[in-house]
């Protein structure tokens, strides 16, 4: 009996592979903006309650060490749509609506997720903060998107009247909208609308789900700041607040989850949470044992929460495994049954979630931002390989080293002068050459 089970052991594998890929799910990824490694009760979190987050995380796979590509909003977006480096994908920076601080101009021509799912036969759409463009060429509906309802600028300056800077940026396609209501409340419902106007349809659909929450400016729903208030009762109004927007969060990403329940196609949605960096230190967000946070490249700027639910497909586990948010594009690809470009420096995580060892840390992984403000338009990068990490946390300090899996916190920097420290500047610097020949701003 022993000598045909390794064999069936196998075949099992394999087949739970070959039903994983190409089965065409329906596929919905939730992208949060600036929540900490540490703020889902699910994560440690002692002063908040995420059950609806956590529940997903419990019953799917939960990643330790899930990475945005960069410490800062649109970098990451261009890396998880385009599955390459923000700064490949023309993004190495904050694109805003002044051009002086614009920091970023997708690549011409790039080929983006929903373009390549559109093409494997999904309905493609997307909901929420855009923050890759806010003008044709580079808008939601030019870029894939058959649907778009959301923000296209990078941060509202109060979640009710969905202004930035006193412009609106709220569309539906190409159409200016002015809804009323707090943004995460618009979002859901305009989620939960599109799952129920297409749950009948004889095609899959690609539900980009982007929530500006927990993104400051803190300013959650009065009965919700008042609920944790009441709560917790030696908690400050600072972290009273951002607990509050985050619980309001969850409480509309468990709408999303239920409309999928109550629509019948539980079992045929792939959910995919993650965040598009770590959270704000100056807006009291928790990044757990982790140093630094949002706009760092410690690990607190870019380890983030993240978790993929598929009932009947995935079996629940932990997953120590070092992935990468632009590794969810050719990820996705697989399962969808559609083409990956070629040579994207992405990995489909499939093997994963098919319950099978995937070795993940032995490639180099680059992280950079270029800023203006107080940055004057330098850019600084961090690189993982393996168990190491070399850090440069602004333009204007030196790059540290550590052993990441020995020194999590990042306190105690290891000698420089060493084969992996070196091998992995040069890689860096054979890296920086190559985002050299990509023009990241428009032509005049």
């Amino acid at each position: 009996m022993r000598f045909f089970l390794i064999p069936m052991l196998i075949v099992c594998y394999f087949a739970k592979a070959q039903y994983i890929e190409n089965s065409k799910p329906n596929i919905i990824f939730i992208l949060v903006d600036d929540l900490g490694y540490g703020d889902l009760s699910i994560m440690g979190a002692r002063d908040l309650q995420t059950p609806h987050i956590d529940n997903l995380f419990s019953n799917g796979v939960n990643f330790s060490q899930f990475y945005a590509n960069s410490s800062v909003c649109s970098p990451s977006r261009a890396a998880l749509l385009t599955g390459n480096y923000p700064d490949i994908a023309g993004v190495p920076g904050v694109i805003r609506q002044w051009e002086n601080e614009s920091w970023g101009y997708l690549k011409p021509g790039i080929t983006t997720l929903p373009e390549v799912l559109k093409k494997a036969g999904y309905q493609t759409a997307m909901i929420g903060k855009w923050h890759l463009g806010l003008q044709r060429p580079n808008t939601p509906t030019d870029k894939g998107f058959e649907y778009f309802k959301g923000f296209l600028a990078d941060m509202m300056d109060d979640y009710f009247n969905h202004l930035r800077g006193g412009e609106n940026w709220m569309r539906e396609n190409d159409k200016i909208i002015t809804p009323e209501g707090h943004a995460t409340d618009l979002f859901t419902r305009w989620s939960v609308e599109y799952i129920n106007q297409n749950k009948a349809s004889d095609k899959p659909f690609f539900l980009y789900l982007a929530y500006n929450a927990p993104h400051d400016p803190i300013q959650p729903p009065p009965a919700w700041l008042t609920k944790v208030k009441d709560r917790e009762k030696d908690i400050g109004d600072e972290r009273a607040g951002i607990v509050a927007l985050i619980e309001h969060l969850d409480e509309g990403i468990g709408k999303v989850i239920n409309s999928v329940k109550e629509a019948g196609i539980e079992k045929n949605t792939l959910i995919v949470f993650a965040s598009d960096n770590g959270g704000s230190l100056q807006r009291k967000a928790n990044n757990g044992p982790l140093r630094g946070g949002k706009q760092d490249m410690y690990e607190g700027g870019l380890r983030v929460p993240a978790g993929i639910y598929w009932p009947g497909t995935i079996t629940p586990a932990k997953n120590d495994s070092l992935v990468v948010l632009m590794d969810m594009f050719p990820t996705i690809c697989d399962i969808a049954g559609a083409d990956i470009p070629a040579e994207l420096p992405s990995v489909s995580m499939l093997p994963i979630l098919a319950g099978q060892k995937m070795t993940t840390n032995d490639r180099t992984i680059f992280y950079m931002r270029r800023e203006g403000f107080r940055y004057n338009g330098l850019a600084y990068y961090a690189v993982r390989k393996g168990d190491f990490k070399l850090v440069q946390n602004t333009p204007y300090e030196p790059f540290q080293f550590f052993n990441i899996t020995e020194d999590l916190a990042e306190k105690e920097p290891l000698p420089e002068n060493c084969d992996p420290c070196n091998m992995m500047k040069k890689e860096l610097k054979n890296h920086i050459n190559k985002s050299g020949a990509i023009p990241w701003k428009p032509g005049p």
